[in-house]
């Protein structure tokens, strides 16, 4: 039962305090750690950065899974973190590290609430389709726009893992009380998993900029920081469900907001979906390098 003689307020303190506690938990490997460290400092050599990734032989074979799949498309196989290194550079591999620490981190059983590769696919395929986008519309670091699409629903899988009965509860809302996930998060939580979400990676350390367009997925209009990132995650979020390939069923009631509707030129969604159909090649070009995640 949820406890309803709490207030939206007294379910967001405790929600934040429980969430809170995975701050103290080795949730993120040591050597993640110590790589986002020497990839911010412009004295590294490549030499450094391949010796602390091989100390970690199950990241090498994710990384170079990564930067052999259409995501890159490059030429030439990439077999070695020393040539990884050198075509992707420090800020794509940073990209890259990022996000598959995370995903091993917070990695759940499949259940009838969430299917752990359904969820994967679709981090995926909205990282890929944002860093795509980005890089369309010419901005500098599509490395950002991956990341902060692959995590746009890192809440969700927070919840999932730690805070479980709630999820339950929110299911049960959703089936008995015809919510939205949005709406029954709130009531089961008092905040949604784009606040839970945020707050994590504000306090793992991520860019201001990441954190705020996955705070703002929903509602880029509210981004104080990035809403033209934000922007590109919401539309990717919104292709998966446009063209059926990776999408979420608790994401049926998604919709563009205005912002994002004059960011992008669509006067209505139905644009939106024939903007989908541009990138219809590269969803299903990537589904096949999806295992690395699993």
């Amino acid at each position: 039962m949820i406890m309803t003689d709490l207030s939206l307020q007294q379910k967001r303190e405790r929600t934040t305090k429980i969430i809170s506690n995975i701050l103290n938990l080795n949730v993120i490997p040591k050597v993640v750690f110590e790589l986002m460290k020497i990839l911010d400092n412009p004295n590294t050599t490549a030499n450094e950065l391949n010796k602390i990734i091989s100390k970690d032989q199950a990241l090498v074979t994710k990384i170079l899974s990564v930067a052999n799949s259409p995501l890159y498309g490059l030429q030439r196989k990439v077999a070695t973190i020393d040539f990884a290194i050198l075509v992707l550079g420090f800020k794509e591999l940073k990209s890259i590290i990022s996000v598959i620490s995370i995903s091993d981190a917070l990695k759940n059983k499949t259940d009838k609430y969430l299917n752990q590769k359904e969820f994967m696919l679709h981090s995926y395929m909205v990282g890929a389709a944002s860093k795509k986008i980005a890089k369309d519309m010419g901005f500098q670091n599509s490395g950002e726009a991956f990341i902060a699409g692959f995590l746009h629903d890192i809440g969700i899988s927070i919840v999932h893992r730690y805070l479980h009965s709630n999820f339950a509860m929110i299911f049960d809302l959703m089936e008995t009380q015809k919510m939205t996930f949005r709406d029954a998060e709130i009531e089961v939580n008092g905040m949604t998993h784009e606040e839970i979400g945020s707050f994590l990676l504000e306090k793992w350390n991520f860019p201001a900029e990441i954190c705020d367009a996955v705070l703002n997925h929903h509602n880029p209009g509210k981004a104080q920081i990035s809403p033209a990132m934000a922007s590109i995650v919401s539309v990717s979020d919104y292709m998966t469900q446009s063209l059926k390939v990776g999408e979420l069923k608790i994401d049926k009631d998604n919709h563009l907001d205005d912002y994002t509707l004059s960011k992008f030129n669509f006067e209505k969604e139905l644009d939106a979906e024939k903007f989908a159909a541009k990138y219809k090649d590269l969803f299903w070009e990537q589904l096949e390098f999806v295992r690395f995640l699993n």
